[in-house]
């Protein structure tokens, strides 16, 4: 899994909407404006997050996205996945055929970097980052959006 800019403005739309909606649908539109994210951009990945079933959009007057869930059942990780492609910090997509067909000296590296994010971020829920920005609005700063958790470290795998 990597982060990309996709993946972090799906988040960031995401968190909004959990801000903003609640009964009543959100536009895309809405969420372009206050987040600065284009709306054909913002139309892209909503498309992936209602195919994942992580939106639900409402037709007709009045219309527009809510969560398809509460956000304490959303986890981070849902949101990325659900726009990115399931991408891994290895040259070999994890068949450990990345050396001349044999696995690469660093694969367990890579892969062990792979499963701490995804385990970190499948942690994360939807609902930890609204409740992550109304610290800040209440206290009128900028919170950081990281949950202090720690990953705890592995041993590697025996050669």
């Amino acid at each position: 899994m990597r982060l990309t800019t996709k993946g972090r403005f799906a988040v960031t739309a995401m968190v909004d909407l959990a801000i903003c909606g609640g009964q009543d649908p959100v536009t895309l539109a809405s969420i372009s404006e206050r987040q600065k994210i284009s709306l054909s951009y913002l139309e892209q990945l909503f498309g992936k997050l209602r195919r994942h079933k992580l939106v639900a959009s409402v037709r007709g007057p009045g219309g527009g996205y809510r969560l398809a869930r509460p956000g304490a059942n959303i986890s981070i990780a849902d949101i990325i996945v659900a726009v990115d492609e399931p991408v891994d910090n290895t040259k070999c997509g994890g068949k450990g055929d990345c050396h001349d067909d044999q696995q690469c000296i660093t694969h367990d590296l890579w892969m062990g970097l792979n499963d701490a994010l995804y385990r970190y971020l499948a942690d994360v829920n939807l609902q930890q980052l609204v409740n992550n920005q109304g610290k800040a609005k209440n206290r009128a700063e900028v919170v950081p959006v990281a949950i202090s958790k720690r990953i705890p470290r592995t041993e590697p795998a025996p050669a």
